[in-house]
């Protein structure tokens, strides 16, 4: 199967699943992971109709952006995040979706500002909190983006999050709704510079029940570009 037929089969898939709950399909952005997957291959993606391309590893992200940075295409960063990798993250993504912690924040918007820009970001939230994945816990996620709107070069458009593997995906939908909750309760508190409109959540395995709880970025790899290698 090609990438542009499994391409068509996902955005149908998103679109049934958006209309199944009563939303429009256009409110879902879908965030093609191409992290493993090399230039040629992306760049057929993009020609089959990819609009937004999410990568994990910064390194790996370099030569991919050098190689399409004249594609007409949008680049998410969606991987772990660390402060010293902040200069190249600003370069090169319009979203940063890991967020987790007021270091790495000050240290985007630092870069962010060498660059005349204001980086969008989202904050990740650890809804399961598991030991071993990154992201804020849930009940530090409302002073975390508090303390972020105070910086100039930093926009938080929404929180992001990955729930536990399960083979059932009926069995991330508790984690889905406390995400989509919480995001409602920091948009309750109004704070000044951030809009909490955004909810990155839903891949491969479990997508259409993220839309069903409101994801409004799905991050689809394997159903797009097969197995990882």
């Amino acid at each position: 199967m090609t990438v542009k037929t499994r391409l068509e089969k996902v955005k149908r898939r998103i679109s049934d699943a958006a209309k199944d709950c009563g939303r429009s399909p256009e409110s879902i952005k879908l965030v093609a992971v191409s992290k493993t997957v090399g230039s040629d291959r992306v760049g057929k993606a993009i020609d089959a109709g990819v609009t937004i391309l999410g990568e994990n590893y910064i390194q790996e992200a370099k030569e991919k952006f050098a190689a399409l940075s004249d594609r007409p295409v949008k680049w998410h960063f969606i991987g772990h995040l660390q402060s010293n990798k902040a200069k190249y993250a600003v370069r090169m993504f319009d979203l940063i979706h890991s967020v987790d912690s007021i270091k790495l924040a000050k240290a985007l918007d630092k870069e962010a500002r060498k660059n005349a820009k204001v980086q969008d970001i989202l904050v990740q939230v650890n809804i399961s909190r598991e030991e071993t994945k990154t992201g804020i816990d849930p009940s530090e996620a409302t002073d975390l983006i508090s303390r972020i709107a105070d910086l100039d070069h930093i926009r938080v458009l929404g929180l992001m999050t990955m729930p536990p593997f399960f083979d059932d995906p009926e069995s991330a939908r508790p984690f889905f709704q406390q995400l989509a909750a919480l995001k409602e309760k920091i948009k309750g508190h109004n704070i000044a510079g951030t809009q909490m409109d955004e909810l990155s959540m839903g891949m491969t395995g479990d997508f259409e029940v993220a839309i069903e709880e409101g994801a409004t970025l799905v991050r689809i790899g394997t159903a797009i570009f097969g197995e990882r290698l």
